[in-house]
């Protein structure tokens, strides 16, 4: 876009704002708000999280890595903050470590705190996150460095965190939707096949593809943050560039256009969505694009107004597993010609061998931030797209707004219909992650009971 034409675009958003004023913004009123950014791209040539068929570490840089926070106060002083993180994912005990600092820090309650992962699969390798897939890495060094850029991410988390809290100021908060369609269910249309099924209009499988906007604004009406979302896997690209791949174009492209405001990309129920087709720089860059049209397009348009009432609430549900391997199944594992079989297998014969039994349940987080009547629903793990589509359709339509990767991205969390189907959201993913088995049949009727009963605040 041409310096005159951005400059005439922003002149056509504030126009739209001051038409909207007074009746939308008077509701949007009363809300106090700060964002900030700071990059957490390895300086270290680390190994890259995501693909197993990866053989060295990190050679360049396409794009910055990103933690970016969003803290929003609500009238009566309530206070929620959001954290956005380009990386593949974040496991229990580094999120539990990051949140109980910031409650420490801040007075914050965990239900007052989110992180999301973008899930790009050209960013770092984070520790205790895919465990079985990185544990073979080769060198001491790269442990070592593994181990410290979690801390070094731990303290960049916290240090944006801060920044945010100094940016709080009177902000006037709006909501909107728009749609972005390159979203393909992989399990349903073969990724050589995909261009040719989508140019028949023959694609197949369930989607998602809302794009959900929250806009923060300041009093005059200038853009100082916006958080959207979409559900699909951000794996365009599998080179040895660090890059936020086409969530991290999007942000890019939108603060471009907007360079007084840090843009936030969250990642939604995208487990068993691709871009598609994929492998090119370009295409990341094209996908970005469009999804930065789309947030565009909402922002340029009339947008609702969010009330200033803000309710947060977060449980952790004892989510069961399937049948439990045996010691002697183990053993046999160790055996296996896949070496990361072999890698969970070892992984839970040294729990076993110290005494820990193997997990029955894990702790599975779910989070709900209420912003006026906008339902923002956390969900940990790689989702699949039947959730979002079935707390939209059961809650408030395109109110109700489902992250995924978010808290704790202990797994994938397949839906009874991909349970039952298998393959790899299904149950063959596990391995990656270092669960013992597949999920229990009964675990989507138990996500949804627990969203249902923090909606209806219970």
């Amino acid at each position: 876009m041409s310096m005159r034409l951005g400059f005439l675009h922003r002149v056509t958003i504030l126009a739209i704002l001051l038409i909207l004023q007074p009746c939308a913004f008077a509701a949007a009123e009363g809300w106090r708000a700060g964002a900030a950014k700071t990059s957490i791209t390895p300086t270290a040539p680390m190994w890259m999280a995501g693909y197993s068929s990866r053989d060295r570490p990190a050679e360049g840089k396409a794009t910055e890595l990103w933690a970016k926070a969003l803290v929003l106060e609500d009238a009566a002083g309530g206070r929620a903050v959001l954290i956005t993180l380009d990386i593949v994912g974040i496991d229990r005990a580094l999120s539990q470590s990051i949140c109980g600092k910031l409650m420490e820090r801040y007075g914050l309650k965990r239900d007052q705190i989110a992180i999301n992962c973008s899930h790009t699969h050209s960013g770092p390798v984070i520790a205790g996150n895919l465990r079985p897939l990185h544990v073979w890495l080769p060198a001491d060094a790269q442990k070592m460095f593994v181990d410290e850029n979690a801390s070094v991410l731990e303290a960049k988390v916290m240090a944006v965190v801060e920044d945010a809290v100094k940016q709080v100021a009177p902000a006037l908060v709006t909501w909107g939707s728009g749609m972005a369609t390159f979203a393909t269910n992989r399990r349903n249309n073969p990724q050589l096949k995909a261009v040719e099924l989508r140019q028949r209009g023959q694609l197949r499988g369930p989607v998602d593809h809302d794009v959900p906007v929250l806009a923060v604004r300041a009093p005059d009406g200038m853009l100082r943050a916006v958080a959207f979302g979409y559900a699909c896997h951000a794996t365009v690209l599998s080179d040895y560039q660090w890059s936020g791949d086409y969530p991290g174009y999007a942000q890019l492209g939108l603060e471009k256009l907007h360079p007084d405001a840090v843009a936030l990309f969250w990642a939604g129920c995208g487990g068993d969505q691709n871009p598609l087709p994929r492998g090119t720089r370009e295409q990341a860059e094209q996908y970005g694009q469009a999804l930065a049209n789309s947030v565009e397009a909402v922002l340029g348009a009339p947008m609702q107004p969010v009330d200033p009432k803000l309710s947060t609430s977060y449980a952790e549900i004892d989510l069961p597993l399937a049948k439990l391997p045996t010691k002697d199944e183990l053993l046999r594992d160790t055996q296996s010609d896949n070496k990361y079989t072999v890698s969970r297998a070892t992984m839970l014969l040294k729990d076993l061998d110290a005494g820990r039994a193997l997990p029955q349940t894990y702790p599975y987080p779910i989070g709900l931030w209420k912003l006026g009547d906008v339902q923002w629903i956390f969900l940990g793990g790689e989702v699949v797209v039947d959730y979002a589509l079935r707390l939209k359709g059961e809650l408030a339509g395109r109110k109700t707004w489902v992250a995924g990767y978010s808290n704790d991205v202990p797994a994938y969390i397949p839906s009874r219909r991909v349970l039952a189907e298998g393959r790899y959201e299904g149950g063959d993913a596990m391995v990656y992650y270092g669960l013992p088995t597949k999920w229990a049949p009964e675990v989507e009727e138990q996500i949804i009971a627990e969203v249902r009963r923090q909606v209806q605040g219970k």
